[in-house]
């Protein structure tokens, strides 16, 4: 058994406060949404444990077709966005780790360039303009398609790829596409594992350039719907009409009950899709262990 050092009880003490401190409020918000409207208020800052329960606040979120709609679209937006930001990454950190051309040099320079000067925010809606993406979900998963900071990252997991590996392949005849789909892919799963839940979360909490590039309700994500309940106190649109027209008990909602399920709704899918991934990180981990 090994022997507990007061630097490691120190260390594992600070690290179980840090979580503590980070689970209460999602579990008061848990908490607070499911609590019964008539009884919410007694629910201090710091309970965990629902003051009665009822499912009134999501029955009334998820009857709200603004809502349902706009998950649908950021699922959308999250699926096809990593798809392609991991797509586009992988292929350009082949190309860049294990290729050698004309210019290579000068393009990592500019791609370094790129990563430390961004273009302001109003050439960028220009280029969107001009390209006919506003009020397109395009505007938004064509975006940083390719991450400079996450390309450089996965170009070092290609490098760590031993040379004798690829050499063999290539005796084998097998060209740069079989190299890349058969060998770099299966042996960088933690890399590609970890930088798909980094563009996933990105593409889940964007909500800034779809305030910006999305006029049409309909195609608002989830962060839009979510800015638009909870900070900007939009109420009349979170219950809707038809809300208003089915439950009799709608006096009685508790509003920031309602906000509480809505921040919910918006965090948990993220929330679930951490420990998956990280599973699969170790999993990957283990498979892409090699030896030269």
């Amino acid at each position: 058994m090994k022997k507990l050092t007061p630097f490691t009880v120190t260390v594992y003490t600070l690290l179980l406060l840090l979580s503590i401190s980070v689970l209460i409020p999602i579990l008061n918000l848990l908490a607070m949404s499911f609590s019964d409207p008539l009884k919410v208020q007694a629910l201090g800052g710091l309970d965990i444990l629902p003051k009665g329960f009822s499912l009134i606040n999501y029955q009334v979120l998820f009857s709200n077709p603004l809502i349902v709609r706009s998950i649908f679209n950021t699922v959308f937006l999250t699926v096809a966005g990593t798809a392609l930001n991991l797509f586009l990454t992988a292929m350009a950190a082949y190309v860049l780790s294990r290729t050698h051309f004309v210019g290579k040099r000068a393009v990592l320079i500019l791609l370094i360039i790129i990563m430390v000067f961004e273009p302001g925010l109003i050439p960028e809606y220009l280029l969107v303009k001009d390209l006919g993406l506003l009020n397109t979900y395009m505007s938004l998963i064509f975006y940083k398609a390719i991450n400079v900071y996450y390309l450089f990252i996965l170009i070092r997991f290609f490098q760590d790829v031993p040379d004798s590996i690829l050499e063999a392949a290539r005796i084998d005849g097998a060209g740069h596409f079989r190299i890349f789909t058969k060998i770099m892919l299966p042996l960088s799963k933690p890399g590609l594992a970890t930088l798909g839940l980094f563009y996933a979360v990105y593409h889940w909490n964007e909500y800034f350039r779809a305030t910006i590039y999305i006029t049409d309700p309909n195609k608002w994500p989830l962060q839009v719907v979510l800015r638009q309940f909870v900070v900007q106190k939009d109420n009349a649109s979170l219950l809707g009409a038809q809300n208003v027209l089915s439950y009799d008990k709608i006096a009685s909602l508790d509003f920031a009950s309602l906000q509480a399920g809505m921040i919910i709704v918006s965090m948990l899918p993220i929330l679930i899709l951490y420990p998956l991934i990280l599973k699969f990180y170790a999993k990957g981990a283990f498979e892409g262990g090699v030896k030269d």
